[in-house]
């Protein structure tokens, strides 16, 4: 059996392997945009953020599960094609969406929230904000409403005229990537390894699907669990909800099971027990190559304001994120789901 020491430092190796790779994917995938500003709508539509943040304070208030659905949607919009709004485009004769790719199915929602804010601007400020913009805005205002931190929201993106159905394969991390995949992917969207653990963060709000932790319960959450009581009840309590058999793919479980409403850093202290419901998640913490990323969750499950601090910095850094094709080829849709015809 291999000595730790052994282990480290093959675990070490494999780092800086993955560092350089992921380096060069990230040199060849930044692309220079145009510059996002905080007034970019001062003069054509001063009332988006105010119409935005009343929308979502409804939402959200109706069903406190809606600010993790933005949330989502936004982080699944930004790494496929960029911060463009392509999420959000329904299929059509000449268009395939992104919503039916298998990443995304039953995966996503909260659609008709953004509906209904577009309709509100359209009404305000006709042809003005694109729907790239009001996700962007939305998430960080469902991040607020649930107790997390305050960012300013750089403005100025167009809404794509095209989809990424097979970017989604390809772009997305998965819930059972091991820590090598997930670095990679974050790094080709131009994330560092800090802004991939604190954004990870966010699973302190929403739920999973059976179908993304079935294989973790029945396989390593034992390994990676600390041996007590709370632990035990917690993985029988996920066995009945996710049976071994498949037929309950869609059944639900919170991925913060301390304060699954709440933005907090708990989602930290749960991976210190080794009790993160799904691979990808526990990876940050357990994978023998978590060799910086176990200094990070360690860090923002002691220190909140470190977390949310981060947190604030790497959700402006990847909404920065926009598609090269919509410098030239972009648009601000009137209706979210449809390109303009």
């Amino acid at each position: 059996m291999a000595s730790s020491s052994s282990l480290y430092s093959k675990g070490l190796i494999l780092h800086g392997l993955i560092l350089a790779i992921c380096t060069s994917f990230s040199i060849l995938h930044a692309s220079e945009g145009p510059t996002l500003t905080l007034d970019y709508y001062k003069s054509t539509c001063p009332t988006i953020l105010e119409i935005v943040r009343k929308e979502m304070e409804c939402a959200v208030l109706s069903d406190p599960r809606n600010a993790a659905l933005i949330l989502r949607l936004h982080f699944h919009d930004c790494f496929v094609q960029g911060c463009d709004g392509s999420v959000l485009l329904d299929d059509t004769i000449t268009l395939r969406g992104e919503k039916k790719a298998p990443n995304n199915k039953n995966a996503l929602k909260g659609f008709r929230i953004v509906d209904r804010i577009k309709n509100r601007l359209e009404s305000e400020c006709p042809g003005i904000v694109s729907c790239a913009d009001i996700l962007t805005v939305a998430a960080r205002d469902a991040v607020l409403l649930v107790g997390g931190p305050y960012w300013d929201v750089p403005l100025g993106r167009k809404d794509s005229k095209t989809a990424g159905y097979a970017l989604t394969e390809t772009n997305l991390p998965k819930a059972d990537d091991g820590l090598i995949s997930i670095i990679s992917k974050f790094f080709y969207q131009g994330l560092s390894v800090t802004d991939m653990v604190a954004l990870s963060g966010a699973h302190t709000i929403g739920m999973a699907r059976c179908v993304n932790f079935r294989n973790r319960i029945y396989g390593d959450f034992t390994s990676t669990s600390s041996v007590n009581p709370l632990s035990q009840q917690y993985l029988s309590k996920l066995k009945s909800i996710c049976p071994p058999i498949k037929g309950s793919d869609n059944n639900e479980s919170a991925m913060d099971y301390v304060s699954p409403n709440l933005f907090d850093n708990s989602y930290y202290q749960i991976l210190l027990r080794g009790d993160g419901l799904i691979n990808s998640d526990q990876e940050l913490y357990s994978s023998i190559l978590a060799i910086e990323t176990k200094k990070l969750v360690a860090k923002y499950a002691e220190n909140p304001i470190a977390f949310f601090e981060q947190f604030s910095e790497s959700m402006v850094k990847m909404g920065n994120t926009t598609n090269p094709d919509t410098y030239a080829n972009g648009e601000v849709r009137k209706i979210c789901r449809f390109v303009n015809t």
